[in-house]
């Protein structure tokens, strides 16, 4: 009949209160280390920024150390990162830390800046960011000194981020979006866009 709503299947309901209450721990995690030390971040002050209790991050993923692991994935994260044709992917990268900063109050890639110097996290979150965000961006480009243009592209956008996050840049907290693209994108683009000219 029309304009009668089917009800959802049983258990769809729970499987996406589940997915979302997943979601927002990640997302609660993913905020903390990119302001904190991992060794400074309890599962309280998790729960208590996704709104949820400790014993539900360990029924879902099961201690810190797996919740951390999970969290120091940065695959989901250059999937959006590097959603662009090349030839604008300076502006697009550029547009992307701004909003993610804005939206979700952190920059994805700001959690390599809090990465602990030694200890198995750190390795881990500098290998991980390594293979999945440089390398990545760097098999996408041509021309001579890839990965170095790659990790000079990515330098510049982790310092777009430290400026609106960490150091509150007011100029740049006030601008609009599109204008900060429009003028730090083409910083970007310089190393993505390959340079065959010879130097002197």
């Amino acid at each position: 009949m029309r304009g009668v709503s089917t009800p959802p299947a049983p258990g769809l309901s729970a499987r996406r209160d589940a997915e979302a209450t997943k979601a927002a721990i990640l997302t609660a995690a993913r905020y903390l280390l990119a302001r904190h030390a991992h060794a400074d971040i309890t599962l309280k002050a998790v729960a208590d920024r996704a709104g949820v209790s400790p014993p539900l991050i360990v029924k879902y993923f099961g201690n810190k150390d797996a919740l951390f692991a999970r969290v120091m994935s940065f695959d989901t994260d250059a999937d959006a990162l590097l959603d662009a044709p090349l030839a604008g992917l300076g502006r697009h990268m550029a547009r992307h830390v701004l909003a993610s900063q804005r939206e979700r109050g952190a920059d994805p890639l700001l959690r390599i800046a809090f990465a602990p110097l030694h200890g198995d996290h750190g390795d881990i979150l500098r290998a991980n960011f390594r293979a999945q965000v440089t390398e990545r961006l760097a098999a996408r480009l041509t021309g001579p000194d890839a990965g170095l243009r790659a990790e000079l592209a990515v330098a510049a956008l982790v310092g777009l981020g430290v400026m609106y996050g960490i150091a509150r840049g007011p100029h740049l907290r006030e601008a609009d979006a599109d204008t900060i693209a429009d003028r730090y994108g083409p910083l970007i683009q310089a190393q993505l866009t390959p340079n065959d000219a010879p130097h002197p």
